[in-house]
């Protein structure tokens, strides 16, 4: 059964922090589906993806290619991840089922803290999930690293 990871971002912008955590699911093996809600911001952290320094280099694609199924890393706007992912890692207030979180080794939850409906949408998640029986941690960057705040 997987667990939902909640990361509260208030010190460094989505771009930044996705890809550490990315680096970290793919570390430990896992295929990685980045789900947000719209395609242009997907089509942006694309860009933001393929800029960063050749030793960060993160190998990704965006859904809707003919070579889906093979990326290690795959952005999406849809709940299916055709590259047969077993992490999920939602974004931009993209919605997140109990059932998929269950099927998952890990679904990670990244909301961005300066937005309110970001951090309400967060925390209706938490309950939706915690009350449907899914193990769940929030973790919170404000003192310039990742520290466990709570767990459920």
């Amino acid at each position: 059964m997987g667990a939902a990871y909640f990361y509260h971002l208030t010190q460094r912008p989505l771009e930044a922090a996705l890809p550490v955590l990315i680096d970290r699911a793919l570390g430990q093996g896992w295929r990685v589906a980045v789900r947000g809600t719209d395609p242009a911001r997907m089509d942006w952290l694309d860009r933001k993806l393929w800029l960063g320094p050749d030793e960060q280099f993160l190998p990704h694609g965006l859904a809707g290619g003919p070579h889906d199924a093979d990326q290690p890393v795959l952005l999406t706007c849809k709940a299916e991840a055709p590259n047969a992912a077993t992490c999920l890692m939602a974004i931009d207030n993209a919605d997140v089922t109990p059932d998929e979180t269950k099927a998952l080794e890990r679904v990670c939850i990244l909301f961005d803290g300066g937005n309110d409906q970001a951090v309400e949408q967060a925390r209706a998640q938490w309950r939706t999930l915690t009350d449907a029986g899914v193990s769940a941690q929030y973790w919170s960057e404000e003192s310039g690293r990742w520290e466990k705040k709570a767990e459920r």
